[in-house]
């Protein structure tokens, strides 16, 4: 009888190409050959994909295909040599340091190391924000049970880590009347997965809660859970509430060996030194992969899907009340939910984003095409807003295994490697109950090694910096008259004091950087996207951090905002005000 994967392999060489072969890898599939372009590499993934296996292991190259190593830190020193924790978690987006706060509730070392200068570089500062209800995923996917449980831990998590949260509400418009065939394999679904506060309205009703969008629809679906807040600021608190709680973080650290012994991971390097981790944890994102790899443990494999997004004016945010789309009702198919408008936490609306393949893990280039098919899907949503109202655009990239599902169990072959992989799209929504489940599972790990107990001066709550845009006139004085650089607006924009600076750069996780202050408190964010702005900044930024200014960058090693510092110091001389004596 023939062997499944060279059933597979036949399929593959004849839909295809030839030049593709199959073999089996543990308890997954290997795919190995060299096609002509990179959709050929997706869809060979794909046919592969879901067929008993494990997952996919796709090395298959395409001719001609350039892809870039791994963006690594210049620094090299030995900081972190010989250096023996508990845990190492290895990814500093918002699963790692979720992940982080959750461990430190025990007695226990904990190291996060994060390869790019701070918190939140990649997937977890370039998604939209959305909380989703759970009702896309297949059921009993992993994706289903962590997103809707995720969902609801939020309204605790973000009260206690000082993190904005709105449950808005998503509404699903549908231009002809089948929401009533709809209806009923909705409400089927919803009670399998355990999603709540489902409604549907009519188009009346639809006008009442969201007045300003398109005339010509039938009805809508409204899910209540949906919610939004900052992915990033998320991030932050997390990491900052463990920090305050004892975790440690390196960042400019990159893992680039790993060495086992046996069926256990004995040591791990870095550019910083080894480390001699009890427990190791894989929430590399987009490198999740290739950490397995280097464990020798890869059962899977992460192929970048990218999505572009744009922001509106914050001055069009009253146009709608939450998250309104049009997408396609073909549930839990396809690589994307459809995107829509989303009113994000700040105010602003969020346009987006699509989703499409392609080889690069840390390419943020926008494509002019994409911008404009996404301007074209859903700014007829709501008529009164144009592509005048655009301010700016990005990308982000999507962690996505051939098998479309998380990733979030032990590993079967090293013992004390875990894994919180291919987390794409709800994986957001998911962190709370993702981190919720690594903790468990860390812990059952680690009581057969050393004896844990419960961190007794535990804190689970961490104030955020105070808005001062968004506070009463009496609750601003109060503030100013404690703290004065709160009454010195620095971003006219959106209204950020000093202040608000400045407590950024003072939080327990360090930040240095321009994108790192905007992300956490906004300077930059606005109409002129840091035009006017910026000069102050670097000011505030070089009196609190000590570094000249051509040592600040926008967002880590290689964007240096000025590239050479040059004093000028400019003299009147009383007789004559038109002649100026320079010094340099």
């Amino acid at each position: 009888m023939e062997i499944d994967y060279l059933k597979i392999q036949r399929k593959i060489q004849k839909d295809v190409n030839k030049e593709v072969y199959c073999s089996k890898l543990g308890s997954s599939i290997l795919l190995e050959g060299e096609v002509l372009s990179w959709n050929e590499v997706i869809k060979a993934g794909k046919i592969a994909s879901k067929r008993g296996y494990k997952g996919v292991v796709n090395r298959i190259t395409a001719r001609g295909l350039d892809i870039p190593k791994i963006k690594s830190p210049s620094i090299n020193d030995n900081l972190l040599d010989k250096k023996k924790v508990d845990v190492l978690i290895i990814g500093g987006g918002v699963i790692g340091s979720a992940i982080a706060r959750e461990l430190s509730k025990w007695q226990i070392s904990i190291l996060l190391v994060e390869k790019e200068e701070d918190l939140a570089m990649h997937t977890s500062s370039r998604n939209d924000g959305m909380v989703h209800p759970g009702i896309e995923a297949p059921i009993g996917s992993k994706k289903s049970i962590f997103n809707v449980r995720g969902n609801e831990l939020y309204t605790k998590v973000t009260k206690e880590l000082g993190v904005d949260f709105n449950r808005c509400g998503s509404t699903v418009l549908f231009e002809k009347n089948i929401i009533k065939i709809a209806k009923p394999l909705i409400m089927i679904r919803a009670k399998k997965v355990g999603v709540k506060d489902i409604t549907f309205l009519s188009k009346e009703e639809v006008r009442k809660m969201e007045p300003n969008v398109l005339d010509n629809i039938a009805g809508a679906i409204h899910f209540g859970t949906t919610g939004v807040l900052s992915p990033y600021k998320m991030t932050y608190a997390y990491a900052e509430n463990a920090a305050m709680n004892g975790v440690e973080f390196s960042f400019n650290t990159i893992v680039s060996s790993i060495n086992r012994e046996g069926n256990e991971i004995s040591y791990v390097g870095t550019n910083r030194g080894t480390i001699y981790p009890k427990v190791v944890i894989n929430a590399a994102g987009v490198y999740a992969d290739k950490i397995a790899d280097m464990a020798n443990d890869q059962f899977f494999t992460i192929h970048p899907r990218k999505g572009e997004s744009l922001i509106l004016d914050k001055k069009t945010g009253n146009l709608i009340n939450g998250v309104v789309a049009m997408p396609s009702l073909s549930l839990s198919k396809g690589n994307t939910k459809g995107g829509g408008l989303i009113k994000t936490i700040e105010g602003n609306i969020l346009v987006g984003p699509d989703a499409y393949e392609q080889p690069y893990r840390e390419d943020y280039s926008t494509n002019k095409e994409n911008i404009e098919n996404v301007i074209n899907k859903h700014l007829k949503i709501v008529p009164k807003v144009s592509k005048g109202d655009v301010i700016t655009y990005y990308s982000g990239i999507r962690a996505a295994t051939y098998e479309e599902d998380f990733i979030i169990e032990q590993s079967e072959y090293v013992k004390n490697l875990i894994y919180a992989a291919g987390i794409q799209s709800p994986g957001l929504a998911s962190a709370p109950a993702i981190a919720e489940e690594i903790e468990k599972i860390t812990c059952n790990l680690l009581k057969n090694k050393i004896e844990i107990k419960p961190n007794i001066n535990w804190n689970p709550i961490r104030l955020g910096i105070p808005e001062i845009r968004n506070l009463s006139f009496e609750e601003r004085s109060k503030i100013i008259k404690k703290r004065p650089s709160y009454g010195e607006i620095i971003c006219r924009c959106e209204e950020i004091s000093k202040g608000e600076i400045e407590d950024a750069l003072r939080s327990p996780i360090p930040v240095t950087t321009l994108d790192g202050i905007k992300k956490r408190v906004r300077p930059g964010a606005g109409r002129c996207q840091g035009g006017f702005c910026t000069p102050y900044l670097l000011e505030i930024i070089k009196n609190e951090t000590g570094k000249n200014f051509n040592e600040i960058t926008k967002n880590g090693e290689g964007s240096r905002i000025l590239i050479e510092e040059v004093q000028q110091v400019y003299k009147e001389k009383p007789k004559n005000d038109s002649e100026v004596e320079i010094n340099e």
